[in-house]
Order: structure tokens, then sequence, then C-alpha cells
């Protein structure tokens, strides 16, 4: 159920109220039931002495009059007792007036140490057993919820005791108890009127309080009224509306409002600007675009289409698609068009030839649009594959001689300045060298040593550069892989080094065997220096769609940020000694036979080099096939 701000605010301000009184009504129900039960022990200690008083004064009449007992054992006194209470007028006027008297006492009786009653107010209890009954003070000394449940529970009794004892003095001896009875149904009786006041009390105050809430909300709400009108004003169009005089919070909202409208007629302004301009660039966009709406109608078709379809897009603008797509239309099936609903198609392949076009491949795909669970069109989109795969290769050799360019130019550094100054110092000793002289003899030796070294770099560099034969043959990566572990595992064993596989079955990759395995060799190699104290290396081959993906992963100390940049290329390393050569011949490798290598890693726990490799297959002629059936191209790390 929707309940409007005013009603929420409403129930918030009486729930609010209501808690508040519930709270203050607890502490006084609380109060009040404290102030009745010590009012009823403090009335009841209070009768208890006032008879004991009227006792004394009893068998002081006695006495008085020459009455004595018999004897002076217990039998003789309590007789004498039991006459001289029985005598006394002004005992059982004093007993009947504490109990009519008093609201809260409803008992009042005299018993021996026996526990007999000798005297009461209840004519039924003299010569029986005292009726057992709970202290009072325990219900005084118990917690609100206990006397809560005390006094709204089952009738019961409470009792207030004062023992007394007879005799003469200093030789006095206990003689019997008096007894006050308090039951809680009395004391319930002289709470209930203040509880109903109470109630009375708290339910004006919440209906009071929620009266107000709703004439205060109200109030404070009302300008929302003229604010949604002027929202329903602005979403008709009428976009120039004067924001509420106001000071408060709602002036502040409606001058946004009006601020908002204002930019909402500059926002359809652009909008129209941009129709016209996504006209424009739907004529120049390769592909094919045809939108359908829900009942299946075309409602936009890009300029490209007419090289798909080979009829013009706007005889086919407002057509359904069971007509432009009719049931012998190669495109039929691949769309899955039934009913007049698309399903989504990711990537299909389709043959389409034209009055006086030959036949191409054609990629197809349709996205269904919808907005939430609502299906509110579709998008079928066209692409020339062959046009596409050719800028791809194109792409892929362009980024290959890319990667070669700037390889090129760090080796190009790395040479012409120490060689450039290696030879100037070399001619310049060698015209002013005095014989005998052992500082220019050395310093010939220093330029002819690093002549030798740039000499070397240069010798390595152009075997890097130069371009392989390749002798391509399907392999199978698994008998490969097992190859080259075959040949380092006693350096494996040697450095401690677990070795761990995982070989799926794969089809066969389009490789040159030699280059690979060198390129693995490398990966391997720089694997076991990562782990000089031993360690675990894992090798995983798998399937991964038309891919072969091979990982290679150890525990070794890992790649630093810094030098993530710098891995694959040539003479970088980290390694005393090495030559920065093996990961850059791995790469150029990889990139050679149409794959890809890239790696993960985390310094101090290890990295894991990653190369995928497309599939071998024989190329058959279809009419149609999916897009995911062809090889992938290889992508740059």
């Amino acid at each position: 159920m929707h309940l409007q701000l005013k009603t929420k605010i409403t129930l918030v301000f009486a729930l609010l109220v209501l808690a508040v009184v519930g709270v203050n009504s607890a502490l006084y129900v609380m109060t009040l039931t404290r102030q009745v039960i010590r009012q009823a022990d403090d009335r009841a200690q209070l009768v208890t002495r006032h008879v004991f008083f009227q006792i004394q004064n009893a068998l002081s009449d006695s006495a008085r009059e020459g009455k004595s007992p018999d004897s002076e054992s217990s039998e003789d006194m309590r007789a004498y007792v039991q006459t001289s209470l029985d005598d006394s007028d002004s005992l059982k006027s004093s007993i009947d007036a504490e109990v009519g008297y008093s609201p809260l006492i409803y008992e009042v009786s005299i018993s021996d140490t026996d526990g007999n009653v000798l005297i009461s107010s209840d004519a039924s209890l003299p010569g029986k057993p005292s009726p057992a009954r709970t202290d009072l003070r325990q219900l005084v000394r118990s917690g609100f919820s206990g006397q809560l449940r005390a006094l709204f529970g089952p009738p019961r009794a409470y009792e207030v005791s004062y023992p007394f004892k007879l005799g003469p003095p200093g030789n006095q001896v206990p003689f019997g108890v008096i007894r006050a009875a308090v039951q809680t149904g009395l004391l319930r009786s002289d709470i209930m009127p203040a509880l109903r006041s109470a109630g009375v009390i708290a339910l004006a105050s919440v209906l009071v309080s929620g009266l107000l809430a709703g004439i205060v909300s109200g109030v404070a709400l009302a300008p929302i009224k003229r604010i949604t009108a002027q929202l329903d004003r602005i979403s008709k169009g009428e976009f120039d509306q004067k924001p509420l005089e106001r000071g408060d919070e709602f002036g502040q909202v409606s001058t946004k409002i009006s601020q908002i409208g204002m930019q909402l007629r500059g926002v359809r302004e652009i909008f129209s600007t941009l129709r016209e301009n996504l006209d424009q660039v739907l004529g120049g966009l390769d592909d094919g675009l045809l939108l359908f709406s829900l009942d299946g109608r075309a409602v936009m078709v890009s300029p490209a289409v007419e090289r798909f379809l080979s009829t013009p897009s706007d005889k086919l603008l407002g057509r359904r698609a069971e007509d432009i797509f009719p049931p012998d239309h190669p495109v039929r099936e691949a769309i899955k068009l039934v009913g007049g609903d698309f399903e989504p198609v990711a990537s299909a392949e389709v043959i389409l030839a034209g009055p006086d076009l030959p036949p191409r491949r054609v990629g197809l795909s349709v996205e269904v649009i919808s907005e939430g669970k609502t299906r509110m069109g579709a998008l079928v989109k066209f692409t020339d594959l062959e046009s596409r795969e050719r800028i791809s290769t194109q792409l892929q050799v362009s980024e290959r001689m890319a990667q070669l360019g700037r390889i090129t130019a760090g080796v190009a550094h790395e040479v012409k300045n120490p060689l450039n100054s290696m030879r100037l110092w070399l001619e310049n000793l060698k015209e002013t060298l005095p014989p005998g002289d052992d500082m220019p003899h050395q310093a010939v030796r220093v330029l002819d040593s690093e002549i030798d070294r740039l000499d070397n770099v240069v010798k390595r560099f152009l075997d890097f550069t130069r371009p392989p034969e390749m002798h391509q043959e399907e392999s199978a990566l698994k008998d490969l892989l097992e190859e080259v572990l075959a040949v380092e595992k006693p350096r494996l064993d040697k450095a401690n080094i677990k070795l761990m596989t995982r070989f799926a079955e794969v089809p066969p990759v389009l490789v040159d065997k030699q280059l690979l395995k060198q390129a693995l060799l490398n990966l391997f190699v720089n694997a076991m220096e990562a782990m000089p104290g031993g360690g675990l290396l894992t090798a995983t081959l798998t399937r991964r769609g038309d891919l072969a993906e091979i990982r290679i992963t150890d525990t070794g100390r890992g790649i630093t940020p810094e030098n993530r940049q710098r891995v694959f290329q040539l003479f970088f390393t980290t390694r005393p000694g090495g030559s920065g050569i093996g990961l850059a011949s791995t790469f150029r490798t990889v990139q050679l036979l149409n794959g890809s290598i890239d790696f993960d890693s985390e310094v101090g726990r290890g990295t894991m080099f990653r190369i995928e490799l497309p599939l071998a297959r024989q190329l058959e002629p279809a009419l149609s096939r999916s897009r995911e059936e062809r090889a992938p191209v290889g992508r740059n790390t």
C-alpha cells in the first residue's frame, strides 16, 4: 500500500509521541506500583503495632480487675491471655476498625507461638491454625516485573507479622504473633483508577499529536502541489516556468526546477541537431544497421545496408522484417526470426550476393533492445568480413614492423654513442701516442675492448633482426612441451625445482617447431633463474575457443612494476651477465606465429607467462558459419 508523504509524516509524529508517552506511562506505573506496595507495607506495620498496644491495654485492664493466671505454666498463661483478649471490647473494636477503614488490609489476627489463632477479624479463624502467607517484604523487595505479575495475576495474600512477648519485665518470653494480611486484589483496585486516568491522558496525547502533525504537515507540504504542477507543465514542453517566490527550501527546489526546464529546452534543441548529425554519421558507416521497432518494422536504416541487401534504404524503411527477409532469404535463418520476433544472435556468417556483385562473406549480429524486462525492439548489423580481415592483416603486419622498429631504435641508441666516442678516442690517441707511455697504451686497450664488446652486441642484434626461415607444420603442443621439459629435467632436479604439468588434449597448431621450442626453452630458463633457491614450476596446456593456451608459472621473486613495460625489450635484463635477448626473441617468435604473449606477476610470489596460438584448421567452403568458428587475429602485448 502506497502512503502519501503527509500520511507518513503524521504517522511518524504519532509514533514518536506514542513512544514518549509509553515510556512515561511505564515509569509512572512503576512508580505508582512501588508506592502502593510500600504504603500497604507501612500501613500493615502500623496496624500490627497498634494492635500490640491494644493487647497491652487489655492485659492491663485484666490486671486492674484482679484477674491473674492460675499458675505460671504456659497453658494457664495462654488461657489467661485468651480470656483477657476476648473480654477486651476495645481490642476487638480496634481490629474491626483497622480492617473496615483501611482499603489495603483485609484481615488482622493474633496467634500464639504454635500458630493457633487467638482472635481475628475473620470470625471463622479463632481456634484454627493461622493460614500460611508470603511475607509482604518479599513483594516490596522484588523487581518491577515481579510486582506487576503479583498485582495483575491471580489474587494472592501477603502478610506483615509482628512477634510479641509477655511476662514481667526482665523475664518476658515469646507468646504470639500479630498478623496483618494484604491481598493483591485490593492493591490492584487501589491502582486501577490512576492507571485509567494515565491511559486516557496517553490516548488523548497521541490523538492530539496526530491531529496536530496532520495539520502541520499539510501546511508544510502545500508548496509540493505547486511544484508538481510546475513539473507537469515542463513535461508538456512549457519550459519557461516562473519559480515559487519563497526563501525556504521549497523555493530553492522550485528555482532549480525552473533552471532544469531551461536546460531541457537547450537539450531538445541539441537533440534535434544530434539527430541530423546521426543521419550524417550513419551515411559514413561501412557497417549496415537496421533498427526494428517492437512490432517488427524498420524504423532506422543506414545507407550502407543497400550494399548488403541490394535494396535502397528508403524502400526498406517502414517495412516489416518478414517482408525484408522472406523465408528463402539467406539471412532469414541466421537472424532467428520467428513470428516477427527477433532472438539475440551474437555472431553469424552468411554468403550474400547481388545482381551485379559476386558472393561475399558477411558477418551478422542481432541485438535485442530492452528496458528492464520489456522488449523495445532489435538492431540488426551487417559487416563486410572480407574487408575487415584484409584491414586486420595489414594492421598485424604494421604492428610487427613497429615492434621491430622500436627494437632497432633501441639497438641504435645502445651502439651509436659509445661507438662514436671510442672511435674518436682511438683516432686521437693514435696520433698523439708517445712511445713507452703506459697511459695512452692503456687507453687504446680500453677502446679496443669496448669496440669488441659493441661488435658482439651488433652481431647479436643482426642475428635477432634477420628474418628467420619459417618451416611451419601442424604440430601437437603436448608432444613439443614434453620434449622441451625432458631436455630441462636434469637442470630442474639440480636446481631443486619441482615440476607440475597439466596438459589437455588440444588440436594441432601450425608452427615452426624449432622456433617455438627455443621460445619455450627461453621461458623455462627464465623461470628457473627466477627461483635460485628452488620452487615450483607449473606448465599447463588448455584449449580456449579457437586458441591453444600455454601457461608457464613459477614461484620466484616476480617482476617489479617499474620493469613490466620493459620485459620484452631487446637487451633488457636484471640478471648479472644476462644478454637481454631471450624474452625479446620469444616475443618475436610468438608474433611471427600469429600468436600473442603476455604475463602476470606479483613481487615475491612469482610470474605466469601465457602464450596463445591459433589452432590449425582446414578451410572448407560454407554458406553459413559462426564467427566464433574462425581463427582469431593474433594480438600484441
